[in-house]
């Protein structure tokens, strides 16, 4: 039995096992696991904000907004910091259902059920939905909550090539099912910001009969004539079971609404462990998500700023010589191969006073370490001319 060795909580003298025994083994490990992330150049380190912002999920500047921060702070006067308590115990609010019904009709689906995060409400959808006979169809490149969603699901995986429908297709095809086929996706991927060939997948799910699930994490407040999503600007809505819209990229918030058909969003309040074991968000969000939604169905022309901004910068950093799309949503990848060179070109940019940040293995594939640049609305046309001179002069000093 390990000896208690005394000493306050957090102490060195209150450390579990002598240093020759369990403890020590295990530091020895970690050790040399942080050995190996540091020699591939992995290593993260947490930065606060600093320069012009091009590297946040904030689109549409909402987080900053004095309407979203009014209606908030006037909330936590009004209901407190905490909700105290999981929704089934002490923590519903008549203000979370009336967001859920209010985002249901912005989406355009029966009902909605709210999460505390993006994450937490994909692992709910997939580990609920997806069971023993089923067989689930994922692009390679979904994001890490879908695919760890997917692992505690007791389906069986089969992996597509990036937005891929004819090989989605032939998987489809080629995998016998006994139960139910699932088609999950981003509609907009959040690492190569390019938009998912959803009608195509609207398309195999209707022919196949498979449920289609689509995260509009990076679409929702952006796309559509609304603002709802690529599910709306694809007009695929009737085609899609579930969607993941989660509140902290374009909205300005946090959180995560799941929407579709009311008998499927009662059977994931039932059965989604991450919604009924999780302590329910603090009130006062749901009064910052109802000043979020007013401001995106009323900003046409700021949704439409974002987009116009994208263009603009993607055909600048063309025009350079940097390989782009001219065409995609408002995060562009800017591909540098190597994990050192694509954390020395992020760091000369910051101390150029741009803040972007290297995005490196395993957030995307081995050999594609990239800078992620989103755009904001907030931002200029010099400014965006300016980090496009910033970004070669970096490149330059690498490469020299």
């Amino acid at each position: 039995m390990t000896e208690f060795t005394g000493g306050a909580p957090g102490s060195r003298g209150g450390q579990c096992a002598s240093e020759a025994g369990t403890c020590l083994d295990l530091r020895r490990r970690i050790a040399a696991r942080m050995a190996e992330l540091a020699a591939a150049g992995l290593l993260r380190t947490l930065q606060s904000p600093r320069g012009i912002d091009l590297c946040s999920n904030d689109y549409l500047g909402l987080s900053r907004h004095p309407e979203v921060k009014r209606r908030m702070a006037e909330a936590v006067l009004r209901e407190g910091c905490g909700s105290t308590g999981s929704r089934l115990l002490r923590g519903e609010r008549s203000a979370f259902r009336a967001i859920e019904k209010r985002f249901a009709r912005f989406k355009g689906t029966e009902a909605a059920l709210y999460f505390s995060s993006g994450y937490a409400a994909n692992l709910a959808v997939l580990a609920a939905f997806l069971e023993k006979d089923d067989v689930v169809f994922s692009d390679e490149r979904n994001h890490a909550s879908l695919i760890d969603g997917m692992r505690l699901g007791r389906a069986r995986k089969s992996i597509f090539p990036h937005s891929d429908s004819a090989a989605l297709k032939e998987n489809i095809e080629r995998e016998s099912c006994l139960g139910k086929r699932f088609i999950v996706a981003e509609s907009v991927f959040s690492m190569d910001g390019d938009i998912a060939p959803l009608r195509d997948y609207a398309a195999l799910a209707a022919s196949a009969g498979a449920a289609l699930i689509l995260d509009e994490a990076h679409a929702a407040g952006i796309f559509g004539e609304r603002g709802s999503g690529c599910i709306e600007a694809e007009n695929i809505g009737s085609a899609v079971l579930l969607s993941i819209n989660p509140m902290g990229k374009a909205f300005g918030c946090a959180g995560a609404f799941v929407c579709g058909p009311a008998w499927a969003i009662d059977y994931l309040a039932q059965r989604g462990r991450p919604f009924v074991f999780s302590t329910a968000p603090p009130p006062s969000i749901a009064a910052a998500l109802e000043a979020a939604l007013d401001l995106v169905e009323e900003s046409g022309e700021r949704r439409e700023r974002v987009l116009w901004l994208a263009r603009y910068l993607r055909a600048l950093l063309a025009g350079r010589g940097f390989d782009v799309a001219p065409e995609g949503s408002q995060i562009i990848p800017i591909l540098i191969g190597g994990n050192a060179q694509t954390m020395s070109v992020a760091a000369a940019l910051q101390n150029a006073g741009f803040d972007v940040r290297a995005i490196r293995p395993p957030t995307v594939p081995e050999g594609t370490a990239r800078l992620r640049v989103s755009v904001h609305a907030d931002l200029s046309e010099a400014t965006l001319r300016s980090f496009a001179d910033a970004l070669c002069a970096a490149m330059r000093g690498v490469a020299a």
